[in-house]
């Protein structure tokens, strides 16, 4: 008896130990995967104090003016954010305008009727595409989209849509193959690849027997596209779409390349013009002073613009997930 009694206060002792080292790993680990998520939110926190403290200079000199002017000159230190905001706004719409449907159609495409011998050749050969660096689309730009917007699209452009009242506007000249445009077929160039990788995986978890009861109720596979696969997969479609025009929004050395950084308020969008990350690529190397203070606040709004996105995105997800 003694001894089983002996024995029993052994294991107790050692259930206890045993606890207690559980206990200990589990604070570890809880208080390591806080301090990774403080550090996150701490670095946030830096870069916005950092942009704000030093765009203070420039909402000091020329207030909330500076959110709608219109002008950009470093002789004159006059600054306005409007040309590089319209700039970053307008080719991102364009690009999005241009590779959500080709994203789209790519993926259903490699989900519902692509050969099963090109369907992994064609994924692989889109996953290179996002990993090609940005200033390697700047360089093909530069060397290649520009001589054929200059050669052939754009006098196209101007001498048929350019013609069109109101909207004949938009494609005016002076047209040397750099601007909005060629900028947003870059941009639309590098979005693709996402758009399309997160299109055709959200499409791949679209249960079977929902694809093999619409083909057999008679479903052409354009209805099942636009019926089952949208309807189904609608919120990764909408995270996929917002990944894609936030790193629109931002892009910097393959803009550059081709918008021409020209810091003025342009009613075409064929002629040169600039967006906020090419000002900021432009700039930054001589800036000092106020101008310097002008391109941190520009880097602001862009943060702004970014988080806005980021909201809209939330807000329409969890409008997706409330039908």
């Amino acid at each position: 008896m003694a001894d089983a009694t002996q024995t029993a206060g052994f294991q107790t002792m050692e259930t206890s130990a045993v606890t207690r080292k559980f206990r200990t790993q589990d604070r570890i680990f809880y208080f390591m995967t806080l301090g990774s998520a403080s550090f996150v939110v701490l670095l946030l926190l830096a870069i916005v104090t950092v942009l704000i403290l030093d765009a203070v200079p420039t909402f000091q000199a020329f207030g909330l003016s500076f959110l709608w002017g219109t002008r950009w000159s470093a002789p004159l230190e006059i600054y306005g954010a409007v040309p590089a905001l319209v700039g970053t706004l307008v080719s991102s719409f364009i690009a999005m305008l241009i590779a959500v449907p080709i994203g789209i159609g790519i993926a259903i495409f490699l989900t519902e009727l692509c050969p099963g011998s090109l369907r992994r050749p064609i994924s692989t050969a889109i996953e290179l595409l996002a990993g090609v660096p940005s200033i390697i689309y700047g360089i093909v730009g530069l060397f290649m989209i520009v001589p054929l917007m200059q050669t052939y699209i754009l006098p196209f452009l101007m001498a048929t849509v350019g013609q069109v009242p109101l909207i004949g506007l938009l494609f005016q000249p002076p047209a040397p193959g750099v601007g909005l445009l060629t900028a947003s077929i870059v941009l639309a160039i590098m979005i693709l690849p996402f758009i399309t990788a997160i299109s055709r995986d959200v499409f791949t978890t679209v249960p079977p027997m929902l694809r093999e009861s619409a083909y057999g109720m008679g479903m052409s596979t354009w209805e099942v596209a636009r019926n089952i696969l949208i309807p189904y997969t609608r919120r990764g479609l909408v995270g996929g779409i917002m990944l894609a025009l936030g790193r629109a929004l931002g892009e910097t050395m393959a803009v550059t390349f081709v918008v021409g950084s020209v810091s003025r308020l342009q009613s075409s969008i064929i002629s040169p013009s600039t967006t906020i990350s090419a000002q900021i690529a432009n700039n930054f190397g001589d800036a000092d002073g106020l101008q310097f203070s002008s391109l941190m606040a520009l880097g602001l709004l862009l943060f702004v613009l970014s988080f806005c996105v980021l909201a809209v995105a939330r807000w329409m997800i969890g409008r997706v997930d409330s039908f």
